[in-house]
């Protein structure tokens, strides 16, 4: 099994396609279900892949695992994105 570290290197080095990466972000956080930094990046990669519902209930498990969780500033950044509203851009 790779290492959190080794996969995080896969992908920025372009070898690790992201949908590889969530097949093996899962079985690392099978392994090490409290991993709050498993869980963060692997919610960056759902998001990446517009799997928003999947990312945010990464970041929540994340945020519970640690309440100090980097993955508590992602939520926070989910949330202002899907609560954005233009009102230029209502057109009645």
């Amino acid at each position: 099994m790779m290492t959190l570290e080794e996969i995080k290197a896969g992908v920025a080095g372009g070898g690790i396609s992201t949908e590889r990466a969530i097949e093996l972000l899962n079985e690392y956080i099978e392994a090490n279900p409290n991993d709050d930094a498993a869980l963060t990046y692997r919610g960056m990669r759902y998001w990446s892949l517009n799997r928003r519902s999947e990312a945010i209930n990464d970041y929540l498990a994340a945020v519970k695992a640690n309440p100090e969780s980097e993955a508590r500033n992602a939520l926070k950044v989910t949330y202002d994105i899907l609560n954005f509203y233009n009102k230029d851009l209502y057109n009645p």
